[in-house]
């Protein structure tokens, strides 16, 4: 065989064998652990996201999409681990993920190590996009001051005074410090911070500490609290009556399961990421309706954040032409992009997502097992200073 014809051959191959590439995600997620209610809504929505995104082809200009699944346990260590052999044994081109803001920071320095991009999605510390943000971070999840500015705007009002009840770890730390700032914006006194371990069970020595701090200030008095996964504080609380000096609950918006909990809770505000009848736009109409037909129930607080990263990752990789890291990161700095949320943004400072947030009115409805979070008014991008943080 001349070498002519075997170089002909091998260049014929490696056309053939590039027009056939696969487009490698992974998605390394806590499957396991506290947030498994989470992290299958966030599956979910991923693959949804990916499905509208390429009208139902699973496909990108002709190229195949693959989604590899990790499971993190919630263990820092492991979703270090995993994101390594991600990019490293399964030459991804890029990582979404993932449930927990404490696992996310140990996976930031892996993404710059490797230089591929990491989607985070739906981790929330301000942190993640904040003091260890790294060029190869993206988030398309709401991060606490995004929480934090539309829960102030939602409680704004005379004298109002509010203490605060988090986890004590990056999600509840970060939460409470964007909080407060927010809430100075507003011109509203944070008057106490309360942070317990993420597997309390017994808030009594908490909720007096709470209620010591408020019970003699005048004004409106609301106890906001920032928790996520089980052993939710508001019915401990509320058992210690905090009405008798006036306290009332306040809070961020949560998954369905978590609001069929809510219902003694009729009138509470804040500020909300999602709930599947508050935006009105065609992405939301498609996963709402999608979502019912293979599910049988209405998609979800973290459904609708997978979606968003599904379509985020589809767009840019068709923005650039390419699953270049270089060249992805050229066309998802200042990309807009629509959601079931509406249109998202990536701000080119720091790549987080701006979005539209909700302030929302819990009401208890007939024949609905969850309290409804109704709509009081959307707060678009424009409407929330959320600050840079990485600077």
């Amino acid at each position: 065989m001349t070498r002519t014809l075997l170089a002909g051959m091998v260049s014929a191959l490696a056309l053939a064998s590039a027009a056939t590439a696969d487009i490698k995600i992974a998605h390394i997620y806590g499957k396991t652990g506290p947030f498994e209610a989470y992290a299958k809504q966030s599956h979910d929505g991923l693959m949804l996201g990916l499905e509208y995104a390429t009208g139902g082809t699973m496909e990108i200009n002709g190229e195949p999409i693959v989604v590899i699944e990790k499971d993190t346990q919630l263990k820092p260590e492991n979703g270090k681990a995993l994101l390594e052999e991600a990019y490293g044994d399964d030459d991804v081109d890029l990582a979404v993920g993932p449930v927990s803001s404490g696992v996310a920071l140990a996976m930031l320095p892996v993404a710059e190590e490797y230089e591929k991009i990491l989607i985070v999605e739906p981790a929330v510390a301000d942190s993640i996009t904040g003091e260890n943000w790294n060029r190869y971070i993206f988030r398309t999840s709401r991060n606490s001051s995004q929480d934090a500015v539309s829960s102030a705007i939602a409680l704004a009002g005379d004298n109002v005074k509010i203490a605060t009840l988090a986890q004590d770890y990056a999600f509840g730390r970060d939460g409470v410090a964007a909080f407060r700032e927010a809430l100075a914006t507003q011109g509203i006194e944070l008057v106490h911070e309360e942070y317990a371990p993420t597997d309390t069970t017994d808030f009594t020595a908490a909720g007096e500490r709470i209620f010591n701090a408020m019970k003699d200030l005048d004004g409106p008095k609301k106890l906001f609290v920032i928790w996520a996964g089980g052993g939710n504080p508001l019915g401990k609380i509320n058992a210690m009556d905090p009405g008798r000096f006036g306290i009332e609950f306040a809070g961020v918006g949560n998954i369905l399961a978590a609001l069929k909990g809510f219902k003694d809770y009729e009138g509470m505000e804040g500020g909300t990421y999602y709930y599947y009848e508050l935006p009105d736009n065609e992405v939301n109409d498609w996963l709402v309706k999608t979502h019912f037909e293979r599910f049988d129930s209405p998609p979800d607080f973290f459904t609708a954040g997978g979606m968003a990263a599904g379509i985020a990752a589809v767009e840019a990789i068709r923005k650039a032409g390419s699953t270049d890291t270089e060249e992805l990161i050229t066309a998802m700095e200042g990309m807009e992009w629509e959601t079931p949320k509406g249109t998202m943004r990536f701000r080119a400072e720091d790549h987080q997502a701006l979005q539209t947030m909700y302030h929302f009115k819990l009401t208890v409805q007939d024949g609905v097992e969850w309290a409804v979070p109704e709509l009081v008014r959307e707060l678009s991008i424009d409407e929330m200073p959320i600050p840079i943080r990485n600077q």
